[in-house]
Protein backbone atom coordinates (compact mmCIF):
# COMPACT_ATOMS: atom_id res chain seq x y z
CA UNK A 1 0.00 0.00 0.00
CA UNK A 2 1.52 3.35 -1.07
CA UNK A 3 1.44 6.65 0.79
CA UNK A 4 -1.57 8.03 -1.13
CA UNK A 5 -3.67 4.97 -0.33
CA UNK A 6 -2.69 5.13 3.34
CA UNK A 7 -3.68 8.77 3.56
CA UNK A 8 -6.98 8.09 1.76
CA UNK A 9 -7.74 5.29 4.21
CA UNK A 10 -6.82 7.63 7.07
CA UNK A 11 -9.33 10.25 5.89
CA UNK A 12 -12.11 7.68 5.48
CA UNK A 13 -14.35 7.82 8.53
CA UNK A 14 -12.05 10.28 10.31
CA UNK A 15 -13.59 12.28 13.16
CA UNK A 16 -12.26 14.60 15.85
CA UNK A 17 -13.13 11.97 18.49
CA UNK A 18 -10.81 9.37 16.95
CA UNK A 19 -8.12 11.75 15.66
CA UNK A 20 -5.31 10.74 18.09
CA UNK A 21 -5.95 7.02 17.57
CA UNK A 22 -6.19 7.47 13.80
CA UNK A 23 -2.91 9.38 13.65
CA UNK A 24 -1.19 6.63 15.62
CA UNK A 25 -2.59 3.96 13.28
CA UNK A 26 -1.49 5.98 10.24
CA UNK A 27 2.06 6.22 11.57
CA UNK A 28 2.22 2.48 12.33
CA UNK A 29 0.85 1.58 8.89
CA UNK A 30 3.32 3.94 7.21
CA UNK A 31 6.30 2.38 9.02
CA UNK A 32 5.02 -1.14 8.24
CA UNK A 33 4.56 -0.17 4.56
CA UNK A 34 8.14 1.16 4.37
CA UNK A 35 9.56 -2.10 5.75
CA UNK A 36 7.24 -4.19 3.54
CA UNK A 37 8.37 -2.33 0.42
CA UNK A 38 11.96 -3.14 1.38
CA UNK A 39 11.08 -6.85 1.63
CA UNK A 40 11.20 -6.89 5.44
CA UNK A 41 7.62 -7.26 6.70
CA UNK A 42 7.31 -6.51 10.40
CA UNK A 43 5.99 -9.32 12.66
CA UNK A 44 3.10 -8.75 15.04
CA UNK A 45 5.32 -8.37 18.10
CA UNK A 46 7.34 -5.64 16.35
CA UNK A 47 4.15 -3.76 15.51
CA UNK A 48 3.07 -4.06 19.16
CA UNK A 49 6.44 -2.68 20.34
CA UNK A 50 6.16 0.17 17.81
CA UNK A 51 2.65 0.98 19.03
CA UNK A 52 3.82 1.07 22.66
CA UNK A 53 6.80 3.24 21.71
CA UNK A 54 4.58 5.79 19.93
CA UNK A 55 2.24 5.89 22.93
CA UNK A 56 5.11 6.41 25.38
CA UNK A 57 6.70 9.17 23.30
CA UNK A 58 3.35 10.93 22.83
CA UNK A 59 2.52 10.88 26.55
CA UNK A 60 6.02 12.09 27.51
CA UNK A 61 5.85 14.91 24.97
CA UNK A 62 2.39 15.88 26.23
CA UNK A 63 3.35 16.07 29.90
CA UNK A 64 6.78 17.59 29.29
CA UNK A 65 5.09 20.21 27.11
CA UNK A 66 2.58 20.89 29.89
CA UNK A 67 5.46 21.19 32.36
CA UNK A 68 7.30 23.70 30.18
CA UNK A 69 4.20 25.75 29.47
CA UNK A 70 2.91 25.68 33.04
CA UNK A 71 6.28 26.78 34.45
CA UNK A 72 5.80 30.03 32.51
CA UNK A 73 2.04 30.46 32.76
CA UNK A 74 2.10 29.91 36.52
CA UNK A 75 4.54 32.76 36.96
CA UNK A 76 2.46 34.96 34.65
CA UNK A 77 -0.78 34.12 36.47
CA UNK A 78 0.77 34.63 39.91
CA UNK A 79 2.16 37.98 38.76
CA UNK A 80 -1.24 39.03 37.44
CA UNK A 81 -2.96 38.09 40.69
CA UNK A 82 -0.30 39.88 42.78
CA UNK A 83 -0.14 43.02 40.60
CA UNK A 84 3.28 42.25 39.12
CA UNK A 85 4.58 41.79 35.57
CA UNK A 86 6.15 38.36 35.64
CA UNK A 87 8.35 37.04 32.79
CA UNK A 88 8.07 39.45 29.84
CA UNK A 89 11.43 39.51 28.07
CA UNK A 90 12.01 36.19 26.28
CA UNK A 91 9.69 35.84 23.31
CA UNK A 92 6.24 37.41 22.86
CA UNK A 93 4.74 38.21 26.28
CA UNK A 94 7.61 36.24 27.84
CA UNK A 95 6.14 32.88 26.72
CA UNK A 96 9.56 31.49 25.71
CA UNK A 97 10.97 31.93 29.20
CA UNK A 98 11.00 28.14 29.66
CA UNK A 99 13.48 27.89 26.75
CA UNK A 100 15.89 30.25 28.50
CA UNK A 101 15.39 28.41 31.80
CA UNK A 102 16.06 25.06 30.11
CA UNK A 103 19.27 26.32 28.49
CA UNK A 104 20.41 27.75 31.82
CA UNK A 105 19.77 24.48 33.66
CA UNK A 106 21.55 22.43 30.99
CA UNK A 107 24.65 24.64 30.98
CA UNK A 108 24.82 25.39 34.69
CA UNK A 109 27.64 23.71 36.61
CA UNK A 110 26.62 20.62 38.56
CA UNK A 111 28.12 21.03 42.04
CA UNK A 112 28.06 18.05 44.41
CA UNK A 113 29.26 18.38 48.04
CA UNK A 114 32.57 16.66 48.74
CA UNK A 115 31.14 14.57 51.58
CA UNK A 116 27.93 13.62 49.77
CA UNK A 117 27.11 10.10 48.58
CA UNK A 118 27.69 10.75 44.89
CA UNK A 119 25.89 7.67 43.57
CA UNK A 120 22.72 8.14 45.63
CA UNK A 121 22.86 11.90 45.01
CA UNK A 122 22.80 11.21 41.26
CA UNK A 123 20.07 8.54 41.40
CA UNK A 124 17.61 10.53 43.54
CA UNK A 125 16.22 12.74 40.71
CA UNK A 126 15.98 9.69 38.43
CA UNK A 127 13.99 7.75 41.04
CA UNK A 128 11.83 10.87 41.53
CA UNK A 129 10.78 11.20 37.90
CA UNK A 130 10.10 7.51 37.15
CA UNK A 131 6.93 7.11 39.32
CA UNK A 132 5.48 10.33 37.88
CA UNK A 133 5.92 9.10 34.30
CA UNK A 134 4.60 5.62 35.14
CA UNK A 135 1.45 7.17 36.58
CA UNK A 136 0.69 8.65 33.15
CA UNK A 137 0.09 5.17 31.75
CA UNK A 138 -3.15 4.42 33.59
CA UNK A 139 -5.05 7.66 32.92
CA UNK A 140 -7.94 7.46 30.41
CA UNK A 141 -7.37 10.55 28.27
CA UNK A 142 -10.53 9.98 26.26
CA UNK A 143 -12.99 7.32 25.21
CA UNK A 144 -10.85 4.30 24.30
CA UNK A 145 -7.61 6.25 24.87
CA UNK A 146 -6.19 4.67 28.02
CA UNK A 147 -2.59 3.57 27.31
CA UNK A 148 -2.94 0.66 29.79
CA UNK A 149 -6.36 -0.37 31.08
CA UNK A 150 -5.35 -1.99 34.36
CA UNK A 151 -8.13 -3.54 36.44
CA UNK A 152 -6.22 -2.32 39.48
CA UNK A 153 -5.09 0.99 37.97
CA UNK A 154 -5.91 3.11 41.04
CA UNK A 155 -3.95 0.72 43.25
CA UNK A 156 -1.06 0.85 40.76
CA UNK A 157 -1.05 4.64 40.95
CA UNK A 158 -0.73 4.74 44.74
CA UNK A 159 1.90 1.99 44.68
CA UNK A 160 3.99 3.99 42.20
CA UNK A 161 3.58 7.23 44.17
CA UNK A 162 5.31 5.57 47.12
CA UNK A 163 8.53 5.70 45.12
CA UNK A 164 8.50 9.49 45.43
CA UNK A 165 9.06 9.27 49.17
CA UNK A 166 12.07 7.03 48.62
CA UNK A 167 13.52 9.55 46.17
CA UNK A 168 13.07 12.41 48.65
CA UNK A 169 14.83 10.43 51.37
CA UNK A 170 17.66 9.60 48.97
CA UNK A 171 18.06 13.28 48.05
CA UNK A 172 18.09 14.48 51.67
CA UNK A 173 20.32 11.76 53.10
CA UNK A 174 22.86 11.69 50.28
CA UNK A 175 23.40 15.47 50.45
CA UNK A 176 25.00 15.14 53.92
CA UNK A 177 23.36 18.41 54.94
CA UNK A 178 21.19 18.97 58.01
CA UNK A 179 18.80 21.26 56.15
CA UNK A 180 18.40 18.67 53.40
CA UNK A 181 17.75 15.84 55.86
CA UNK A 182 15.20 17.90 57.79
CA UNK A 183 13.49 18.91 54.56
CA UNK A 184 13.34 15.30 53.40
CA UNK A 185 11.93 14.13 56.74
CA UNK A 186 9.30 16.86 56.60
CA UNK A 187 8.35 15.89 53.08
CA UNK A 188 8.09 12.18 53.91
CA UNK A 189 6.02 12.83 57.06
CA UNK A 190 3.73 15.14 55.11
CA UNK A 191 3.24 12.73 52.21
CA UNK A 192 2.60 9.73 54.46
CA UNK A 193 0.08 11.77 56.48
CA UNK A 194 -1.88 12.98 53.46
CA UNK A 195 -1.80 9.66 51.60
CA UNK A 196 -4.37 8.36 54.09
CA UNK A 197 -7.16 10.76 53.05
CA UNK A 198 -6.18 10.32 49.41
CA UNK A 199 -6.48 6.54 49.50
CA UNK A 200 -9.68 6.46 51.59
CA UNK A 201 -11.34 8.98 49.24
CA UNK A 202 -10.41 6.80 46.28
CA UNK A 203 -11.72 3.69 48.10
CA UNK A 204 -15.16 5.32 48.32
CA UNK A 205 -15.17 5.77 44.54
CA UNK A 206 -14.09 2.17 44.02
CA UNK A 207 -16.93 1.01 46.30
CA UNK A 208 -19.58 2.86 44.27
CA UNK A 209 -18.21 2.07 40.80
CA UNK A 210 -17.32 -1.53 41.71
CA UNK A 211 -13.91 -1.32 40.09
CA UNK A 212 -10.35 -0.08 40.56
CA UNK A 213 -9.96 0.51 36.82
CA UNK A 214 -9.83 4.24 35.93
CA UNK A 215 -11.58 3.44 32.63
CA UNK A 216 -14.46 1.67 34.38
CA UNK A 217 -14.73 4.49 36.94
CA UNK A 218 -14.99 7.11 34.18
CA UNK A 219 -17.58 5.03 32.33
CA UNK A 220 -19.64 4.60 35.52
CA UNK A 221 -20.11 8.39 35.65
CA UNK A 222 -21.71 8.55 32.21
CA UNK A 223 -25.24 9.79 31.66
CA UNK A 224 -27.20 12.92 32.56
CA UNK A 225 -30.35 13.81 34.43
CA UNK A 226 -32.69 15.83 32.17
CA UNK A 227 -29.75 16.09 29.77
CA UNK A 228 -27.98 18.80 31.78
CA UNK A 229 -26.99 17.33 35.17
CA UNK A 230 -24.09 14.88 34.78
CA UNK A 231 -23.75 11.81 36.96
CA UNK A 232 -20.35 12.81 38.24
CA UNK A 233 -19.47 11.62 41.72
CA UNK A 234 -18.44 15.16 42.72
CA UNK A 235 -22.11 16.18 42.42
CA UNK A 236 -23.17 13.81 45.21
CA UNK A 237 -22.79 14.66 48.94
CA UNK A 238 -20.17 12.00 49.60
CA UNK A 239 -18.44 12.63 46.27
CA UNK A 240 -18.20 16.37 46.84
CA UNK A 241 -16.57 15.78 50.23
CA UNK A 242 -14.26 13.15 48.77
CA UNK A 243 -13.34 15.43 45.86
CA UNK A 244 -12.41 18.31 48.18
CA UNK A 245 -10.40 15.97 50.42
CA UNK A 246 -8.64 14.45 47.42
CA UNK A 247 -7.91 17.94 46.07
CA UNK A 248 -6.30 19.05 49.34
CA UNK A 249 -4.41 15.77 49.58
CA UNK A 250 -3.14 16.29 46.02
CA UNK A 251 -1.85 19.74 47.01
CA UNK A 252 0.00 18.21 49.96
CA UNK A 253 1.35 15.26 47.95
CA UNK A 254 2.67 17.68 45.33
CA UNK A 255 4.14 19.92 48.05
CA UNK A 256 2.25 22.89 46.67
CA UNK A 257 1.32 25.98 48.66
CA UNK A 258 -0.01 26.11 51.35
CA UNK A 259 1.62 22.71 51.98
CA UNK A 260 5.11 23.67 50.75
CA UNK A 261 6.76 23.24 54.18
CA UNK A 262 9.48 20.84 52.90
CA UNK A 263 10.95 23.74 50.90
CA UNK A 264 10.33 26.49 53.45
CA UNK A 265 13.09 28.90 52.42
CA UNK A 266 12.86 30.84 55.68
CA UNK A 267 13.56 27.69 57.70
CA UNK A 268 15.31 25.07 55.56
CA UNK A 269 16.79 27.05 52.62
CA UNK A 270 15.40 24.71 49.91
CA UNK A 271 14.94 21.53 51.94
CA UNK A 272 15.98 18.35 50.15
CA UNK A 273 16.94 20.46 47.08
CA UNK A 274 19.52 22.58 48.91
CA UNK A 275 22.56 20.73 47.53
CA UNK A 276 21.21 20.28 43.98
CA UNK A 277 21.91 22.48 41.00
CA UNK A 278 21.78 22.46 37.23
CA UNK A 279 19.90 19.72 35.40
CA UNK A 280 19.36 17.62 38.54
CA UNK A 281 17.54 20.54 40.14
CA UNK A 282 15.40 20.93 37.01
CA UNK A 283 14.63 17.19 37.02
CA UNK A 284 13.12 17.45 40.51
CA UNK A 285 10.86 20.28 39.41
CA UNK A 286 9.90 18.42 36.25
CA UNK A 287 8.94 15.37 38.34
CA UNK A 288 6.86 17.53 40.70
CA UNK A 289 4.98 19.22 37.86
CA UNK A 290 4.37 15.96 35.98
CA UNK A 291 3.25 14.33 39.23
CA UNK A 292 0.91 17.28 39.80
CA UNK A 293 -0.74 16.79 36.41
CA UNK A 294 -0.98 13.02 36.89
CA UNK A 295 -2.67 13.26 40.29
CA UNK A 296 -4.97 15.96 38.89
CA UNK A 297 -5.80 13.59 36.05
CA UNK A 298 -6.70 10.93 38.59
CA UNK A 299 -8.89 13.45 40.45
CA UNK A 300 -10.69 14.26 37.18
CA UNK A 301 -11.19 10.54 36.53
CA UNK A 302 -12.42 9.68 40.02
CA UNK A 303 -14.77 12.57 40.72
CA UNK A 304 -15.29 14.75 37.63
CA UNK A 305 -16.38 12.15 35.11
CA UNK A 306 -13.09 11.72 33.29
CA UNK A 307 -13.76 12.33 29.60
CA UNK A 308 -17.54 12.68 30.07
CA UNK A 309 -19.13 15.91 28.82
CA UNK A 310 -20.89 18.13 31.40
CA UNK A 311 -24.09 18.31 29.31
CA UNK A 312 -25.62 15.88 26.84
CA UNK A 313 -25.79 18.43 24.00
CA UNK A 314 -22.02 19.03 24.30
CA UNK A 315 -21.08 15.48 23.35
CA UNK A 316 -20.08 16.65 19.87
CA UNK A 317 -16.85 17.97 21.45
CA UNK A 318 -14.24 15.15 21.51
CA UNK A 319 -13.92 13.31 24.81
CA UNK A 320 -10.17 13.91 25.02
CA UNK A 321 -10.83 17.67 24.82
CA UNK A 322 -13.09 17.43 27.88
CA UNK A 323 -10.45 15.51 29.83
CA UNK A 324 -7.72 18.02 29.03
CA UNK A 325 -10.02 20.98 29.76
CA UNK A 326 -10.87 19.61 33.21
CA UNK A 327 -7.18 18.86 33.86
CA UNK A 328 -6.17 22.43 32.96
CA UNK A 329 -8.94 23.95 35.10
CA UNK A 330 -7.91 21.93 38.16
CA UNK A 331 -4.27 22.92 37.63
CA UNK A 332 -5.31 26.58 37.29
CA UNK A 333 -7.23 26.37 40.57
CA UNK A 334 -4.07 25.12 42.29
CA UNK A 335 -2.15 28.12 40.95
CA UNK A 336 -4.93 30.33 42.30
CA UNK A 337 -4.59 28.69 45.72
CA UNK A 338 -0.84 29.31 45.67
CA UNK A 339 -1.42 33.01 44.97
CA UNK A 340 -3.94 33.53 47.75
CA UNK A 341 -3.45 31.09 50.66
CA UNK A 342 -0.48 31.58 53.03
CA UNK A 343 1.75 28.72 54.09
CA UNK A 344 0.65 26.53 57.00
CA UNK A 345 2.63 26.10 60.16
CA UNK A 346 4.14 22.62 60.37
CA UNK A 347 2.22 21.51 63.48
CA UNK A 348 -1.07 22.84 62.04
CA UNK A 349 -0.42 20.99 58.80
CA UNK A 350 0.10 17.64 60.52
CA UNK A 351 -2.88 18.12 62.84
CA UNK A 352 -5.07 19.01 59.86
CA UNK A 353 -4.20 15.70 58.20
CA UNK A 354 -4.69 13.40 61.18
CA UNK A 355 -7.41 15.18 63.17
CA UNK A 356 -9.62 16.48 60.35
CA UNK A 357 -8.95 15.10 56.88
CA UNK A 358 -8.54 11.43 57.78
CA UNK A 359 -11.75 11.23 59.90
CA UNK A 360 -13.62 13.20 57.22
CA UNK A 361 -12.45 10.77 54.54
CA UNK A 362 -13.84 7.85 56.56
CA UNK A 363 -17.08 9.80 57.01
CA UNK A 364 -17.20 10.29 53.24
CA UNK A 365 -16.71 6.56 52.69
CA UNK A 366 -19.48 5.74 55.19
CA UNK A 367 -21.74 8.29 53.48
CA UNK A 368 -21.04 6.66 50.12
CA UNK A 369 -22.06 3.26 51.50
CA UNK A 370 -25.37 4.62 52.83
CA UNK A 371 -25.98 6.51 49.58
CA UNK A 372 -25.57 3.30 47.60
CA UNK A 373 -27.60 0.94 49.79
CA UNK A 374 -30.39 3.48 50.36
CA UNK A 375 -31.17 3.43 46.66
CA UNK A 376 -29.40 6.60 45.46
CA UNK A 377 -32.70 8.52 45.54
CA UNK A 378 -33.72 11.67 47.44
CA UNK A 379 -33.78 9.95 50.88
CA UNK A 380 -30.31 8.57 50.15
CA UNK A 381 -29.08 12.05 49.26
CA UNK A 382 -30.47 13.47 52.49
CA UNK A 383 -28.92 10.77 54.67
CA UNK A 384 -25.63 10.98 52.78
CA UNK A 385 -25.50 14.75 53.24
CA UNK A 386 -26.16 14.44 56.98
CA UNK A 387 -23.37 11.88 57.32
CA UNK A 388 -20.96 14.36 55.71
CA UNK A 389 -22.12 17.67 57.20
CA UNK A 390 -22.41 16.47 60.82
CA UNK A 391 -18.79 15.19 61.04
CA UNK A 392 -17.62 18.34 59.24
CA UNK A 393 -18.98 20.68 61.90
CA UNK A 394 -18.05 18.33 64.75
CA UNK A 395 -14.46 17.90 63.62
CA UNK A 396 -14.22 21.58 62.69
CA UNK A 397 -15.16 22.64 66.19
CA UNK A 398 -12.76 20.12 67.71
CA UNK A 399 -9.90 21.02 65.40
CA UNK A 400 -10.32 24.80 65.51
CA UNK A 401 -11.11 25.17 69.21
CA UNK A 402 -9.43 27.41 71.76
CA UNK A 403 -6.62 24.92 72.37
CA UNK A 404 -5.38 25.33 68.80
CA UNK A 405 -6.09 29.06 68.60
CA UNK A 406 -4.21 30.11 71.71
CA UNK A 407 -1.17 32.25 71.26
CA UNK A 408 2.23 30.56 71.38
CA UNK A 409 5.07 32.09 73.38
CA UNK A 410 8.46 31.99 71.69
CA UNK A 411 11.71 32.18 73.62
CA UNK A 412 14.80 33.63 72.05
CA UNK A 413 18.40 33.27 73.16
CA UNK A 414 19.80 36.29 74.97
Amino acid sequence: MNTAELFKQFLTGLSAETLPVALKKLLIDAVAAVFASAGLPLPEWALAVLSAFITIVTIMMLFLGLFALTSVLERKILARMQNRLGPNRVGPWGLFQFVADGIKMLTKEDIVPREADHVVHFLAPVVMVVPALLGCAILPYGRGMAPVDLQSGVLFFFAMSAGTEIALFMAGWSSNNKYSVLGAMRAIAQMISYEGPLVVSAVAVAMISGSLSPVAIAEAQGGWTLGVLPHWYALTPWGFAGCVLFYMGALAESKRSPFDLPEGESELVAGHLTEYSGFKYATFFMAEYVGLFVINGLLVTLFLGGWQAPCEFLQFIPSWCWFMAKLVLVAYSMIWVRATVPRFRIDHMMQFAWKFMLPMSFASMLSAAFWHYAGRGFPAWTLSAVLVVAPYFTLGNMFGGPADARRRNYRYSE
